[in-house]
């Protein structure tokens, strides 16, 4: 079966390609640069060029293409915006795949879409969810609600460099997952039959919020973070701010997005029924104690042989210029 990789530079992305291509799939991934996807060629995909702003690209791409999987979203620093990527972008794409008569389509939204419509992300990702599920393709619908991969900037390296975290509001506790995991979701999806036209949450086995996070990576790492606690009101005037001009327009519908997660409000779903269905184990997912464990055990372990090396670096030179 040939997959069309559609967002495969990207954090969740690349997983999905690199899953695929690890079960044996032939995977083809859309990018809009060649050069930034080496990488996927490397490890054996086939790009090709296109844009999902770009519709006459699509055609080509979707070529010989039995199934879609599309991770695709606006970035902040996109000179295009969260309406032209993420909603035009997208129904372009799904009337492409409906026109070149693909068989599957996985699409990934995000946990509690309908409960947003105020969020110009969470609400443009609603509405694709409803063309997908009224185009006629055979759909799965996938809503994570939070990376683990993003915990690392966020939390582990303003710790060990001795920098600020900011803590905003009444911040919700959310279920991460890894990124490895959730690609494959995805892949199983292809071959599950109970997955075909519905709706599925992806969650890890407990929410945390950032306290619990801050208190776990202060233990794995043994030093004291500097939290920095602001109001929500700082957040919502960023947000008002930015959305005078229009190239930070994404960066207002990104903050709108940010804003959910200070409400207090939980981030995550039981799985129960989740994984008989794509025929996976919960006991195969990472949890976030074992990732972030992995994590600082590898950078410490760096650490220490980086100050190793610079104490073995200074007795050096003592020894070649003794003092006199």
């Amino acid at each position: 079966m040939k997959i069309l990789v559609v967002g495969a530079t990207g954090t969740l992305g690349r997983q999905i390609a690199r899953r695929a291509l690890d079960e044996g799939y032939e995977v083809r991934c859309l990018v809009r640069s060649q050069k930034k996807a080496a990488f996927l060629k490397e490890w054996g995909a086939e790009l090709v060029s296109g844009d999902l702003c770009r519709p006459e690209t699509l055609p080509s791409a979707l070529e010989g293409v039995s199934a879609v999987i599309d991770a695709a979203t606006a970035r902040v620093t996109d000179s295009l915006s969260i309406k032209q990527v993420d909603w035009q972008g997208n129904v372009n794409l799904i009337q492409a795949a409906k026109a070149a008569g693909v068989e599957r389509f996985i699409f990934f939204s995000l946990m509690d879409a309908e409960k947003y419509s105020h969020v110009p992300l969470m609400e443009i990702k609603r509405c694709v969810e409803l063309y997908l599920a009224e185009s006629g393709l055979n759909y799965t619908i996938l809503r994570p609600c939070g990376f683990l991969q993003g915990l690392i900037g966020q939390y582990a390296i303003p710790i060990l460099e001795n920098q600020a975290i900011w803590v905003m509001g009444n911040t919700s506790a959310i279920a991460y997952m890894d990124t490895q995991d959730i690609a494959k979701f995805a892949v199983q999806a292809l071959k599950a039959p109970a997955t075909e036209g519905k709706i599925f949450p992806v969650a890890g086995s407990r929410a945390w919020d950032a306290d619990e996070i801050i208190q776990l990576c202060e233990k794995l790492s043994g030093r004291e973070a500097r939290i920095t606690r602001a109001p929500v009101g700082l957040l919502r005037f960023a947000r008002k701010a930015t959305q005078f001009f229009q190239w930070t327009w994404n960066i207002s519908d990104r903050l709108a997005f940010a804003e959910v997660v200070t409400t207090g409000k939980p981030f995550t779903a039981d799985m129960d029924e989740v994984y008989p269905a794509f025929g996976l184990d919960p006991n195969d997912m990472t949890t976030l104690e074992a990732y972030l464990q992995e994590y600082f055990e590898r950078i410490m372990k760096k650490l220490r042989e980086l100050d190793y090396e610079k104490q073995k670096k200074k007795k050096s030179e003592k020894k070649r210029y003794p003092r006199f």
